[in-house]
């Protein structure tokens, strides 16, 4: 006959405390690099991925609370708060300013080294009667194929800066820019173009379409970090200004949020969409939606909405943005 020993209650009480804390830890860490812009090196991919752990966030708590841990279940809880604190608001609609000047539609696409689909996003600009439009990865092929599309004829307007590879980008309008240029980001030479519009009945606004280095490794970071650091700070009490394009960064990353505090808001995430996602699977990759697409708009301007947009042959989706802009 066999007889089974019991546990003794003080090893069993031990190893449910051992469990809890293994289980409460990860997040408690993920929490404390996010809160406070801890991320570096492999960190700066993983942090993207915030809004997954804080939809996870409870389990911990959960399992604590049922083994009658009470110092995991307090570290749960707290962590909990934090994560869900800072992803929720993205998915509600933030009060906007009052502006009675016209109507903006920015729509903003990377278009993956020149291989989306030009007749789409055409047709996107067509369709949806966009006046701004921001392109990233753009190149001399997919220039020429967008003008025999007609594109010249939607926005005649245009500050271009094609180039093979990565590396290209392009500022087509509606409305005549002025002071047009192209900067060229120090960290993988990504280029930026940028215009001043003039938009009937509003101030003048700067518009540029932003693309700084991806992270895509480790030693990517430091490019990644001095190109987000390179972008223009708005101008509270100057002109009118938005980025709009890839920054290959999310709302959880330190850097852009900076970027955000000099008087940008994020569309998207002014009106509940912050977290849709626009980069990830949809080139095939298992990689779960992540949103590092925006379009930063200056504190003045109203957000009216903003949509998500799949354009087929890039990794990418685009956003479209509907603004409406103080009265000049």
């Amino acid at each position: 006959m066999i007889t089974l020993t019991p546990v003794p209650l003080h090893r069993a009480a031990r190893l449910w405390t051992i469990v809890s804390w293994v289980a409460v830890a990860p997040g408690a860490v993920w929490a404390a690099v996010r809160l406070f812009g801890l991320e570096w090196g492999s960190l700066v991919q993983a942090v993207a991925f915030t809004p997954y752990v804080a939809a996870g966030a409870l389990a911990p708590l959960v399992l604590a609370l049922a083994l009658r841990r009470r110092w995991p279940a307090v570290v749960a809880a707290v962590t909990a708060l934090a994560l869900i604190g800072v992803v929720a608001p993205r998915a509600f609609a933030s009060d906007q300013p009052e502006t009675k000047g016209p109507t903006l539609r920015v729509l903003t696409a990377n278009v993956l080294k020149g291989e989306a689909d030009p007749a789409k996003l055409v047709d996107l600009v067509r369709t949806h009667h966009v006046d701004v439009l921001t392109v990233q990865e753009f190149t001399p092929q997919i220039a020429a194929e967008l003008d025999q599309l007609g594109l010249s004829t939607l926005l005649p307007h245009r500050q271009l800066n094609p180039e093979f590879g990565t590396t290209g980008s392009g500022l087509y309008a509606r409305f005549p820019i002025a002071a047009g240029g192209v900067r060229r980001n120090q960290g993988y030479f990504f280029t930026q173009a940028y215009g001043t519009l003039t938009v009937p009945g509003a101030p003048p606004v700067r518009v540029e379409s932003a693309h700084p280095a991806a992270p895509y490794a480790a030693e990517a970071v430091p490019a990644w970090s001095t190109d987000l650091r390179g972008q223009p700070a708005a101008t509270p009490d100057g002109a009118l200004s938005v980025l709009s394009g890839d920054f290959n960064a999310t709302l959880d990353h330190a850097p852009l949020r900076a970027l955000l505090h000099t008087g940008y808001v994020d569309a998207a995430d002014a009106t509940g969409a912050g977290l849709a996602g626009t980069w990830g699977p949809y080139d095939g990759d298992l990689i779960p939606p992540v949103t590092i697409d925006h379009v930063l708009v200056d504190r003045r301007i109203a957000v009216e909405s903003v949509t998500v947009r799949e354009l087929a042959g890039s990794d990418h989706r685009c956003i479209l943005a509907e603004l409406r802009l103080p009265a000049a």
